[in-house]
């Protein structure tokens, strides 16, 4: 995974409560089991209509929202446990999710494939959209290490929980099987070291 500190980007507002695995990526493109190859598929039944024309007012289509952070309403990721849908959103080039709450399951399926999950409060939230909804985008900071997201050009920043095991994974590029490769050394002197009595 690549490694994950800080992010300045153009927010890209889905100002939508509820929005559920299936509406993330349709079950009629679950049939491969590789990561690659499904951002073409984010959000189809928004991004395109029943003739495969782009939606031009939907946002991944609008040429000023080119960012690399999602802002959605709450209850982002609910519905099914597809991993597909972190799948999605990380291959369309997405690195993170601003929402007022997440799914479980999503936020677990989120941080195991590289893909931050920011929960913000209802009124950050709100204002993210409201700056979004004026003359131009809004662009938001994100800070892995100090666990701070902050919307530019305003005084207006929260800091943001994350479990400290994939904050380090995240941070230092890790999946499970790197981060116990990373710790290699420690554990052979651990087993060098150990007594055994029988």
């Amino acid at each position: 995974m690549e490694k994950f500190k800080t992010i300045i980007s153009t927010a890209l507002p889905l100002p939508i409560n509820d929005i559920d695995t299936d509406q993330i990526i349709p079950a009629r493109y679950l049939k491969v089991t590789t990561k690659d190859g499904f951002g073409k598929f984010l959000f189809r039944d928004w991004r395109y209509d029943k003739k495969d024309q782009p939606i031009t007012d939907f946002v991944l289509n609008r040429p000023e929202y080119d960012g690399k952070i999602l802002v959605a309403g709450k209850n982002f990721g609910c519905g099914s446990s597809r991993e597909h849908a972190a799948w999605a959103i990380s291959d369309y080039g997405i690195k993170a999710v601003v929402s007022s709450f997440f799914a479980d399951i999503f936020k677990e399926n989120a941080l195991n494939n590289g893909l931050l999950p920011v929960q913000v409060s209802e009124s950050f939230l709100e204002e993210i959209f409201k700056i979004s909804a004026s003359s131009k985008p809004a662009v938001l900071k994100i800070d892995l290490e100090n666990q701070e997201i902050s919307l530019e050009d305003t005084s207006l920043s929260e800091n943001f929980e994350i479990n400290g095991y994939k904050k380090e994974c995240m941070i230092n590029g890790y999946d499970d099987i790197d981060y116990l490769l990373s710790l290699k050394k420690e554990i052979e002197d651990y087993e060098n070291n150990l007594s055994i009595t029988y």
